[in-house]
C-alpha cells in the first residue's frame, strides 16, 4: 500500500509542466522587477510628483479711499474690467462741497497775503513819516533850547520876568519829551515793518506758506472728489461682489475683488523628504484636473516656501505637548506657468493641479539670495488722479488777483473742474 503511493506521487513531484510554469513565472517577476528597477534608476528618480498642488492668484480686493454713498455699480461677478475702468461711483456731493470750501478759503488766504504784501509799502511810508516826525521835534527841541538859554542870559539884568523863563523851561521839556515820543514811535514802526517783512521775505504770494498750505486743502479736497469713483487698478476678473446701490460705506470696507487670471501661479505642496533635490528654475510639468492629461502645462520652479503649512496656520501645531504624533509636512513651492499657456487654457484660482519636477538639473539655488530687480506687480491707474489738482489751485490763485495771473498769460487759460 505504502509502497503504490510512494510510486504515484513520484511522477507529480517531477511534473515538467509545473516546472515551467513556475520557471516562467519566476522569470516573468525578474525582468517586472529588473524594468521597474531600471524604469526607477533611471527615470522615475530624475522626477518628484505630487498632487497637492493647487492654483494661485492675486485677489486684488477693491476698497474706497474715502466714505460715501453707492450711486452705481459699473461691474459684477464674472465681468471681465480693464484697468482704469470705473466700477462703483459715489454720490459725488459732499465730496464738491469740501472742494468749493476749500476754494473759498484758499482765495481768502490769497487776498490776505496780498494785504502783507502791500503792508510793506505802507509800514515802509510810517517810518519814513515817523523818522521825518522825529527831525521836526529835534528842531522845536533845538529852537525851545535856544529860547531857553537866551531868555536865561537876560533874567539877571531884569530885562525878562522869572515867569517867562519858566515857561521857556516848560517848552524846551515838551519839545524833548515830544523828540522821545517820535524816536519811540520811529522804532515801533520799524518793528511792525521788520515783522512783516519777515511774513514775506524770500517768497511771493503763491509761494507763501500760507497760500501753500490753503492750496493743499485744495489738492486733498481735490483728490476726494477724484476718489469717489472707484477704478479698476488692473485688467482681470470680478469676483466676490458684496457691494450694492445705495450703501453707505466707509474708507477701508472691502467692496469687491478682482482676480488678473493671467497673472496665476500654482502652489504644490511636496513632503518633506521630496525637497532634497528640489531647485530654483527646475522644469515642471503640470496637468489640471479641468481638462486632464490631454493639456500639458511647462512651468518652472519659481521659488521654495521659506516654512510648512502647518507652521502658518491660523492654528498652529504645538509639537511640545505631552501628545504627539509625528506627521510628514508639507511645503509650497511655486510654479511659474507660461503666459501663452494661460491664454490658451485659461485656469481659475484654487483648481486642482498635479505637478512633476525634473531634478535632473542641481545647478539651481534653493532660496533666492537677491532681491527683485523690479516690481512684482504694479498699477498706474492712480498717478493721474490729481493732474488736475495744481491746474485748479493756479486758477483760484489767479482768479484773487495772484502772480499765477501771469502763469496764467503764458500757459494759456486756467483748467477748469473736471465734473464727475
Amino acid at each position: 500500500m505504502t509502497e503504490a503511493v510512494a510510486t504515484a506521487a513520484a511522477p507529480q513531484k517531477g511534473n515538467p509542466k509545473r516546472r515551467k510554469a513556475l520557471l516562467t513565472l519566476t522569470a516573468i517577476v525578474a525582468v517586472v522587477g529588473l524594468a521597474w528597477g531600471g524604469y526607477e534608476w533611471l527615470v522615475a528618480r530624475h522626477y518628484e510628483t505630487t498632487d497637492n498642488a493647487y492654483v494661485q492668484g492675486n485677489v486684488v480686493q477693491i476698497t474706497p479711499q474715502v466714505g460715501g454713498t453707492v450711486m452705481a455699480i459699473h461691474a459684477d461677478d464674472t465681468d471681465f474690467v480693464k484697468a482704469g475702468q470705473p466700477l462703483v461711483r459715489f454720490d459725488p456731493a459732499d465730496a464738491r462741497v469740501a472742494l468749493e470750501q476749500a476754494e473759498a478759503n484758499l482765495g481768502q488766504t490769497v487776498r490776505q497775503v496780498r494785504t502783507l504784501y502791500a503792508n510793506n509799502g505802507s509800514l515802509a511810508a510810517q517810518v519814513a513819516l515817523r523818522e521825518a516826525d522825529v527831525g521836526k521835534a529835534q528842531a522845536e527841541l533845538a529852537r525851545a533850547n535856544d529860547d531857553f538859554n537866551r531868555r536865561a542870559a537876560l533874567v539877571g539884568s531884569g530885562a525878562i520876568s522869572k515867569e517867562e523863563l519858566n515857561h521857556a523851561q516848560a517848552q524846551v521839556t515838551t519839545a524833548r519829551s515830544a523828540v522821545t515820543a517820535a524816536q519811540a514811535a520811529v522804532v515801533g514802526a520799524r518793528e511792525q515793518l521788520a515783522s512783516n517783512q519777515a511774513m514775506t521775505a524770500g517768497t511771493d504770494v503763491e509761494q507763501h506758506p500760507q497760500v501753500q498750505a490753503a492750496a493743499a486743502k485744495v489738492r486733498e479736497a481735490w483728490l476726494a472728489q477724484q476718489r469717489s469713483v472707484l477704478v479698476a487698478p488692473v485688467d482681470g476678473y470680478v469676483a466676490k461682489r458684496t457691494v450694492q446701490l445705495g450703501q453707505r460705506v466707509a474708507a477701508g470696507t472691502p467692496l469687491m475683488s478682482i482676480v488678473p487670471l493671467n497673472q496665476v501661479w500654482v502652489d504644490a505642496n511636496f513632503k518633506e523628504v521630496q525637497l532634497r533635490q528640489l531647485r530654483i528654475g527646475q522644469p515642471v510639468t503640470l496637468t489640471a484636473d479641468i481638462y486632464g492629461k490631454r493639456v500639458e502645462y511647462k512651468g518652472s520652479v519659481a521659488g521654495l516656501g521659506v516654512g510648512t503649512g502647518a507652521a502658518f496656520s491660523l492654528l498652529p501645531a504645538q509639537n511640545a505637548t505631552g501628545n504627539w504624533i509625528k506627521v510628514v509636512q508639507r511645503v509650497p513651492v511655486r510654479v511659474a506657468l507660461d503666459a501663452k499657456e494661460l491664454a490658451e487654457h485659461p485656469l481659475r484660482v484654487g483648481l486642482s493641479m498635479e505637478a512633476s519636477v525634473d531634478v535632473s538639473r542641481q545647478d539651481g539655488k534653493t532660496l533666492a539670495d537677491a532681491p527683485r530687480a523690479a516690481a512684482m506687480t504694479q498699477t498706474q491707474v492712480f498717478d493721474t488722479q490729481d493732474d488736475g489738482a495744481d491746474a485748479e489751485v493756479r486758477r483760484v490763485i489767479a482768479a484773487n488777483g495772484g502772480p499765477s495771473q501771469r502763469l496764467m498769460a503764458h500757459g494759456g487759460p486756467p483748467a477748469t473742474r473736471n465734473p464727475q
